[in-house]
């Protein structure tokens, strides 16, 4: 027989205790947010649908995203047992310097269009967590401007860093006084990016007569009513525009056209060596033999990237390709992984295979949207959460302890042999 007896109220009251309320509504809803999954949600809410659905989405059929994000989730982990990890060190040395963190945040252009604090947040946001910050050619905020956002929030032992990612620009003297500033500014590696002759056909910008600047329609009025606060922010603050290109001339159109040239080359590459006095990587490798190449002519590394999927739909996955290419250039080789990110555990599986370092850019814009400055700590915080966690399950502790042994790729797209392939066509 189950003895009963009348409830204690004391006990009662030592079981019934109430989480103190949070009246500030911004941390309220990033506390709530647990997963970058869950920063995208609120992002969604918040932002009106074209400035959303462009950093949401990719080129033509998203397939490109889709594979990569799927490619991350068909990981599987070996962990090892009986070696305790109660401590971890997710510090790195990359290009030259020290990161917190094995991750860094990746340029992504229009940026104070998602949220007026734009790359000020994001450049903060990293300088405080220790990590490199890289801004694009086509940000919305100078070079500056986020050189001085980063000297305000810098704490800690380990130093802010800068990169810059550059377009060579149809005017190609655009691009070599962007050089300069950027040298002048104290950034220390450029991001030279090669995956962009033409703009990918971005569909969800076109249905949506997406613009920069954004066009008040009928739809775009109806989709912001509910969104007051996005539009108060974009009327009261400065204009949008092309920061460190707004002295070159020309209206927004016309510098976004003359950023993509398929006339880039490698003699454009040799010219801006000669200029940046820095660490230089070439940004939207997507074939093993490219990469060698470029380690052959003296590079000081490569991002592999297919874009976030938002220039050729159906090409390769970067986390697919990272192992092969980890192969053919060696152990010596700086080798970075983007696209798709969007969990720690992903940065681990990258690392484990052979990265030396991953960017993010629609993880940390899902913060940015979902609440300024807040949002982005929240989203560096939310990774560095899983980081550790992964490595403590894994049973290591450190980065360097990570090997492809703790690592296997589930395939789902299996290529046809060629042979096979050939003999099927005669």
């Amino acid at each position: 027989m189950v003895q009963r007896q009348l409830p204690n109220p004391a006990e009662l009251l030592e079981l019934m205790k109430f989480k103190k309320p949070e009246l500030d509504g911004r941390k309220r809803r990033l506390d709530a947010a647990l997963t970058i999954s869950d920063l995208r949600t609120i992002a969604k809410r918040r932002t009106p649908k074209a400035a959303f659905d462009y950093t949401d989405g990719s080129a033509e059929g998203e397939i490109s995203l889709a594979r990569a994000r799927q490619a991350f989730e068909d990981v599987e982990f070996h962990p090892g047992i009986l070696t305790p990890a109660p401590d971890v060190d997710t510090s790195v040395e990359i290009l030259g310097g020290p990161s917190a963190l094995p991750f860094g945040i990746a340029p992504t252009g229009f940026t104070r269009l998602m949220q007026t604090e734009g790359e000020v947040a994001g450049a903060g946001a990293a300088a405080a967590a220790g990590i490199p910050f890289t801004l694009s050619t086509l940000g919305t905020t100078s070079i500056e401007g986020v050189k001085a956002a980063t000297l305000r929030q810098a704490q800690g032992p380990v130093p802010p860093r800068n990169w810059f990612q550059l377009y060579v620009m149809r005017d190609r003297e655009i691009s070599y006084e962007l050089t300069r500033r950027a040298a002048a500014a104290g950034f220390d590696t450029l991001h030279f990016t090669v995956d962009t002759p033409v703009a990918g056909a971005r569909l969800r910008d076109k249905r949506n007569g997406f613009s920069i600047p954004p066009q008040l329609t009928l739809g775009t009025i109806i989709n912001a009513i509910p969104r007051p606060w996005w539009w108060f922010d974009f009327l009261t603050t400065p204009k949008l525009e092309f920061a460190s290109l707004s002295t070159t001339g020309g209206t927004v159109g016309e510098l976004l056209d003359a950023a993509m040239d398929p006339t880039i080359s490698y003699d454009d590459l040799a010219v801006i060596r000669d200029l940046w006095p820095g660490k230089i990587v070439i940004k939207g490798v997507q074939t093993v033999e490219d990469a060698v190449r470029l380690r052959d002519v003296g590079v000081d590394g490569i991002v592999l990237s297919n874009h976030g999927g938002r220039q050729l739909d159906r090409a390769p996955v970067p986390f697919h390709l990272l192992p092969s290419v980890r192969t053919a250039v060696g152990d010596d080789f700086t080798v970075m992984i983007d696209t798709g990110i969007m969990n720690g555990a992903d940065i681990v599986a990258s690392v484990a295979l052979g990265a030396d370092f991953t960017l993010i850019g629609r993880a940390y814009l899902y913060g940015l949207m979902a609440g300024g400055r807040q949002g982005v700590d929240r989203a560096i915080a939310i990774l560095r959460t899983e980081i550790e966690r992964t490595m403590r399950l894994l049973g290591v502790a450190s980065l360097a302890e990570l090997e492809p042994r703790h690592v296997t790729q589930l395939q789902r797209l299996v290529p046809v042999a060629r042979d096979a392939a050939e003999s099927a066509a005669r």
